[in-house]
């Protein structure tokens, strides 16, 4: 006999469906969730009696227990679509207020680091993967979710369907990259691990993609292997496409588009860590004579 699973209360019945209703990300509802979730437990009892005290001794508490600004503004957005949308009580809320979140330069590799960062990959498949990650700029989600139909080699291009934020766009499909694509397909087909028309990375199972987290698990090891003294992630070689790009001087708002960012603000973080430009720039003091 099957254990029956916990009952849920109507009023996280209420704010599921409220997400629901607005097709929210299935991320974006379990984020939303876990912030309700924590003032519960602070409060220890139901939140929906939470007054406007109650939630800035939450806040005050958060900030004490060290929890990161990142964290606390996304605490923040949960809990303000629970007070706004399913209770209907958006005053409340007046006394939360975001934080401030310090800018952090991205760690940016040299193109010598990302030879040998793909070289060091444990496997044809995540060396690959690695290589579609720095070639086109993709989040780690948008690499494990391609599809082979999605490379047009006629075109050139790779479609990312349903992006972050729910937006189709097509990257670029250099013609090094389109080789060690078809290296890759030559070789899990011939072992029978990709479906015809399936996903471009299978997991274990071919009808399932491979998981992020297994993406990110090969680009550790490789970077460990490769002895990079820097610390790497997925994210990393998005870092490192978009900067390298902006040192090839292509045009910083085309670099937004690739990337599929909404504000030109995200993309121009990566002026400051493109050193090739700051060389090329001539300090004044070399026009200054010796006294």
């Amino acid at each position: 006999m099957k254990p029956s699973s916990p009952a849920i209360s109507p009023l996280r019945q209420r704010m599921i469906d409220d997400m629901r209703m607005r097709k929210l990300e299935p991320k974006t509802r379990t984020a939303y969730l876990r912030a309700v979730e924590k003032l519960a437990v602070f409060l220890k009892r139901s939140p929906d009696t939470a007054s406007g005290e109650d939630l800035r001794r939450f806040q005050l508490y958060l900030v004490d227990q060290g929890t990161s600004p990142i964290t606390i503004n996304a605490t923040i957005v949960g809990l303000k679509f629970f007070f706004d949308v399913t209770l209907g009580r958006s005053q409340l809320m007046a006394r939360m207020q975001t934080v401030h979140v310090p800018q952090k330069l991205p760690v940016v590799l040299s193109r010598d680091e990302v030879s040998r960062l793909i070289a060091a990959a444990p496997n044809l498949k995540s060396q690959t993967a690695l290589s579609v990650a720095y070639a086109t700029g993709l989040r780690v989600s948008e690499v494990v979710s391609l599809k082979v139909t999605d490379i047009d080699s006629k075109r050139m291009t790779l479609r990312v369907e349903q992006g972050k934020g729910g937006k189709d766009r097509y990257a670029i499909l250099s013609p090094v990259l389109l080789e060690r694509l078809r290296a890759w397909w030559r070789l899990a087909h011939a072992q029978g691990k990709m479906l015809p028309g399936g996903w471009l990375f299978p997991g274990l199972n071919p009808v399932e993609p491979l998981a992020a987290r297994q993406l990110n698990r090969a680009i550790h090891s490789a970077a460990e292997i490769a002895k990079l003294d820097k610390r790497v992630s997925m994210h990393t070689l998005r870092h490192s496409f978009a900067t390298h790009l902006l040192e090839q001087k292509v045009d910083i708002r085309v670099i937004q588009v690739m990337l599929g960012h909404k504000k030109l603000e995200t993309t121009a973080v990566y002026t400051h860590v493109a050193t090739e430009i700051l060389r090329e720039v001539v300090s004044p003091l070399e026009a200054v004579q010796p006294a």
